[in-house]
């Protein structure tokens, strides 16, 4: 059974870190590629970026790029999402999904996924 499991959300203040964690089990780690999601109260979901299984070569949108990376453990089968200098905008559930295959300038879109995890909370007050 293919699974995704986020942890690592929270409540931080304005202009701290978080670092989040997609543990993902029932496939081989490194034969899907990984994308980042949120999705704040009344919006639709969105694309922060993805990780290419072959090489772990990452896309990270322009919005949030040069605050958020991502990375993963191969060891751990984790992949990561590492949040600085968060400001109240970046509230919003935080989701990771799996595809075995999703070119890159389409890794933003939610429609290219075939497994989701079941989101974590990220709040970041002012």
């Amino acid at each position: 059974e293919v699974q995704l499991v986020e942890s690592g959300g929270g409540l931080v203040q304005a202009g701290g870190s978080l670092r989040l964690a997609c543990v993902v089990s029932g496939f081989r780690f490194d034969d899907y590629d990984i994308g980042w999601f949120r999705q704040a109260p009344g919006k639709e979901r969105e694309g922060i970026g993805c990780m290419d299984d072959s090489d772990g070569e990452t896309y990270i949108k322009n919005s949030v790029k040069g605050r958020f990376t991502i990375s993963r453990d191969n060891a751990k089968n984790t992949v990561y999402l590492q949040m600085n200098s968060l400001n109240p905008e970046d509230t919003a559930v935080y989701y990771c999904a799996a595809a075995q295959e999703v070119l890159v300038v389409r890794c933003d879109e939610p429609d290219e996924y075939d497994y989701w995890g079941q989101g974590t909370q990220v709040t970041v007050s002012s």
